[in-house]
């Protein structure tokens, strides 16, 4: 990632809905409610052009991140490290403490930025009612939290 790229999140709107699909299809991410929870998605973009995905759904002082995705052709450069900052930074304006996450592949760069497993019993329950937990994510994909400062 250059240093002279301006990059922006960018709430999703229905327009946003089959580049989002698309993007997470390709990593096998789930895209069964993304129409249904547009208001919690951005999209990630470097000097206009779109490099990524991502959704934070809050619940209170909590809140699922999810549906981190980074344009295959972009890996590699902290595109998606600076996402989930800027979805913490969102997060934290709005007086978010925790934020959880399931994945099935990423354990390692969620670590990195933070993160640490835990059961999904230790998830608070409006978040362990939601699609992801419920029906999307399979019961092997791995549970995270971090706590935000």
């Amino acid at each position: 990632m250059g240093a002279d790229e301006h990059i922006q999140l960018v709430p999703a709107t229905e327009q946003h809905l089959d580049y989002i699909r698309t993007l997470l299809s390709e990593y096998g991410l789930p895209t069964q409610d993304i129409a249904e929870q547009k208001d919690s998605l951005y999209i990630f973009t470097a000097d206009s052009a779109r490099v990524g995905v991502g959704g934070l759904e809050r619940y209170g002082d909590a809140a699922l991140l999810r549906s981190i995705a980074v344009e295959p052709a972009k890996r590699g450069n902290g595109f998606g490290r600076t996402l989930c900052q800027q979805l913490f930074a969102r997060a934290t304006a709005d007086d978010v403490t925790r934020v959880y996450l399931l994945t099935t592949t990423a354990e390692a760069f969620f670590e990195d930025l933070g993160f640490h497993e835990i059961q999904r019993d230790d998830v608070p329950p409006q978040i362990r009612q939601t699609g992801e937990f419920q029906e999307f994510c399979p019961s092997t994909a791995t549970c995270m939290t971090k706590q935000l400062e």
